[in-house]
């Protein structure tokens, strides 16, 4: 018998869209302050970047993130902060321009529409 929402612990399970790991620049700015990072993953809600040297952002803060795949890709968005740890801040999205929403969907591919467990350990 399936416990399908319990781990063997019998911890609660959570589940968030799939993240696809994928490294490239990004520029994350707001107002007049912007800086250089590096994406770590990206998932259908969100992204996990590299913490920039001296960025002093804070959780809620909303960002303008440019991304360049390869030669032919450059998908810019806005999202927020959701978390930030001394190596790494992960953003949610709040606004997908329209003739960016397809591109985003066709790089991620299968990641787009899946789900995976996860846990903060």
């Amino acid at each position: 018998m399936s416990n399908g929402n319990k781990d063997e612990n019998g911890d609660k399970l959570r589940l968030r869209h799939a993240r696809m790991k994928v490294e490239t620049a990004v520029l994350m700015s707001r107002g007049a302050e912007a800086h250089p990072t590096e994406l770590v993953d990206i998932s259908a809600t969100g992204a996990l970047l590299r913490r920039p040297l001296g960025w002093r952002g804070d959780v809620g803060e909303t960002w303008v993130l440019d991304m360049i795949f390869g030669s032919d890709l450059h998908i810019h968005m806005e999202a927020q902060v959701t978390r930030v740890s001394a190596r790494q801040v992960g953003m949610a999205y709040t606004h997908i321009p329209d003739d960016k929403q397809e591109p985003l969907w066709n790089l991620l591919g299968g990641y787009a529409d899946t789900l995976e467990t996860w846990s903060d350990d």
